[in-house]
């Protein structure tokens, strides 16, 4: 782990204590109806892009909290936005609540929206006095497709200043990137025929898929550090005594970077048209989604989330290290960004598992909820005060 670099963020002024004061008062009072929104999603699983009643929730509760919905919506369907103030300074929440298929929220995506949504209503308590707009925008299949990257293309995010959302962990760490990651779909079309009677009048297409596979393999060696490249077959043919005529994959290409990924897609690409071009089959590649870039946390914004959670009793953790893939990604190559790991308890059990999913309506989830949604909006307020901060923010510029 690399040391980390402390900035003085001033969260521990006299004028900073009296925000946070302010905030934790809100928090207090929301509390039991945070609470609520996070168990209840975490009851009714929705599934990416299908998260309407988990975003009609996250509605209900922030437009009870006095924010308006922006005239303009996202075209995803479970997607919103909704505002709180008028400052110049606009601090986005970013909302997820999908869940996995069969095993509901096996990635703590209740505990991100309600932290989320908690950090929004507590920052609209003190909006004024720190002259800020808060943004919420409901981000929906972030498992799948890449909801952020949607809402960055129809111009969502372009007014924004900073972004943050903390997402549901084994422990509580801060700093770390993600892996950029792409998906393909990949089908072969051949020709069919009697596998006994007439192989030699076929066109294989299951054969194309296993050269495909077998020179993807064989590439893994000369591809980047780093570098993961996973290869399900979806389809392989309809009965034995017939020449598939159709095979499909799934391709799932993941590097430290965006530009280290489009080296590797490259190289799976060829590998592609190599069982193409052996079998005869022609080849059709679609991209599944958004390709999702690597994730960059402000250093500033790291910090004052991790004194503000110090404050709560947490001790967070800086790491550097890659871990996964999120589309949040995206939203923090365009502005300053946060997405800390937010621990409870979950038995020693790993994300995309029913037995992480089974401690998201715990105790100890609950409080990770109303710590999260405190150091989202401490940090958030910490950088509005701060007045180099609030001028680089203001001013499109990094740390």
């Amino acid at each position: 782990m690399k040391a980390a670099t402390v900035i003085q963020t001033g969260v521990a002024s006299a004028a900073e204590t009296g925000i946070q004061g302010r905030i934790c008062a809100a928090l207090e009072r929301w509390q039991p109806r945070i609470l609520r929104l996070s168990h209840a999603i975490h009851a009714d699983p929705e599934l990416s892009g299908e998260e309407f009643r988990a975003a009609k929730r996250a509605g209900a509760l922030l437009r009870s909290g006095g924010f308006s919905f922006d005239a303009a919506q996202p075209t995803l369907p479970a997607a919103f936005s909704a505002r709180y103030g008028s400052g110049q300074l606009v601090v986005a929440l970013c909302v997820e609540y999908d869940a996995l298929p069969a095993i509901g929220h096996a990635c703590g995506h209740n505990v991100n929206a309600a932290s989320a949504v908690g950090a929004a209503l507590a920052l609209a308590a003190v909006a004024d006095d720190l002259g800020i707009t808060v943004k919420v925008l409901g981000t929906p299949a972030e498992e799948t497709t890449g909801g952020k990257a949607d809402l960055i293309k129809e111009g969502f995010f372009d007014d924004v200043s900073l972004a943050m959302m903390a997402h549901a962990g084994a422990e509580d760490v801060v700093g770390g990137s993600s892996l950029a990651m792409s998906m393909w779909d990949v089908l072969y079309e051949g020709r069919p025929s009697h596998a006994a009677a007439a192989p030699a009048e076929g066109i294989n297409a299951l054969d194309a898929l296993v050269v495909a596979q077998t020179a993807v393999a064989l590439a893994r060696q000369q591809l980047p550090s780093g570098s993961v490249v996973s290869l399900i077959v979806t389809e392989g043919g309809s009965a034995v005594n017939v020449i598939p005529d159709r095979a499909r994959a799934s391709v799932e290409m993941r590097s430290s970077s965006l530009a280290t990924l489009r080296v590797i897609e490259e190289r799976v690409r060829r590998c592609l048209e190599a069982g193409a071009l052996a079998s005869g089959a022609t080849l059709k590649v679609t991209p599944v989604g958004n390709a999702y870039a690597e994730l960059r946390q402000g250093r500033f914004l790291s910090e004052a989330y991790r004194e503000a959670m110090t404050a709560r009793g947490r001790r967070v953790e800086f790491n550097d290290s890659p871990v996964a893939s999120t589309d949040m990604g995206n939203v923090s190559q365009l502005v300053p960004s946060i997405h800390p790991l937010l621990g409870y308890d979950v038995g020693g059990a790993a994300h995309h598992t029913a037995d992480f999913a089974a401690f998201g309506s715990s105790a100890s989830a609950d409080s990770a909820v109303m710590d999260g949604a405190f150091g989202l909006a401490a940090a958030a307020a910490a950088a509005a005060r701060d007045p180099r901060q609030r001028a680089r923010l203001l001013g499109g510029s990094r740390d």
